[in-house]
């Protein structure tokens, strides 16, 4: 008895890691369905096309400048997570070792509390006065900022463990509190890095509002505010809109895949503080 059931643990454990993919992979797998539907075929529902229709791809890159709004979205989201993770080290390691860490890290996150629309005014004007509209840098500089308190919440975990002793042998040795960061913190949090750069970077790649505001003309905006326009007057280009959908989310989707098990590492090494 006891052998039949270890033989069946783990084959019930498979068993239900195989359903909630399936279930998880639906959504997707449905967005494939409609990316190869004609206009009247989406509206007849169900999940088979009655015809495949393999030109909305290509015909998606006729509708709006698919190529240049991808581009746009890989170049904020990679220098906003960059931008985040420069930001976020120093004040995380300020907010586990400072005396007022605590406070600076209660403002940060009820900034982060707040709804982003409320900031949208005044950052419009503020970026239309210094040129940063319709410019893919101010989308770098808000999305990058705008990550920064979740970012600075992770990594202060990840601060927390490295014990004190460690860093006050380093400034015996003759290393400023910059050194000591630079050659001691960062390598001790590289994990917790990897992760919060990989979180923004899939936070930034998905930002609908900032850019949406931001950003008037094509060639500045990103795929996310490319998908919004295949809705005309009277029609939606729904095959066109899923094809454009899976050209975007299925490099990022890879990415996700790829980097599970670092992304996973690091927030479970975070996890205590």
């Amino acid at each position: 008895m006891s052998r039949l059931s270890t033989i069946a643990r783990p084959l019930g454990l498979r068993l239900a890691l195989l359903v909630i993919g399936l279930v998880v992979s639906l959504p997707l797998l449905f967005l494939v369905s409609l990316s190869l539907r004609s206009p009247d075929d989406v509206q007849n529902g169900g999940w088979i096309p009655s015809r495949f229709v393999w030109a909305n791809f290509s015909n998606a890159f006729d509708t709006i400048p698919l190529a240049t709004m991808a581009r746009n979205s890989w170049i904020v989201a990679l220098g906003a997570a960059l931008l985040t993770v420069v930001i976020a080290v120093p004040a995380a390691y300020f907010a586990a070792r400072a005396r007022s860490g605590q406070r600076l890290s209660g403002v940060l996150l009820g900034s982060y509390c707040a709804p982003p629309v409320a900031a949208l005014l005044p950052l419009y004007y503020l970026f239309k006065d210094a040129g940063l509209t319709n410019n893919v840098l101010g989308l770098i500089l808000v999305d990058g900022l705008a990550n920064v308190p979740v970012a600075v919440w992770l990594l202060e975990g990840f601060v927390r463990r490295i014990p004190e002793e460690i860093e006050e042998a380093a400034w015996l040795d003759g290393l400023s509190a910059g050194a000591t960061l630079r050659r001691i913190v960062v390598p001790l949090i590289a994990p917790g890095i990897v992760a919060v750069g990989l979180i923004s970077l899939f936070l930034s790649y998905n930002e609908f509002l900032f850019a949406v505001s931001f950003s008037q003309r094509t060639d500045s905006q990103t795929l996310t505010v490319g998908l919004s326009l295949f809705q005309g007057d009277h029609t939606v280009q729904y095959g066109q809109q899923a094809a454009a959908s899976l050209i975007g989310v299925v490099p990022m989707y890879v990415l996700a895949v790829l980097a599970q098990r670092w992304l996973v590492a690091g927030l479970t090494a975070g996890g205590v503080k």
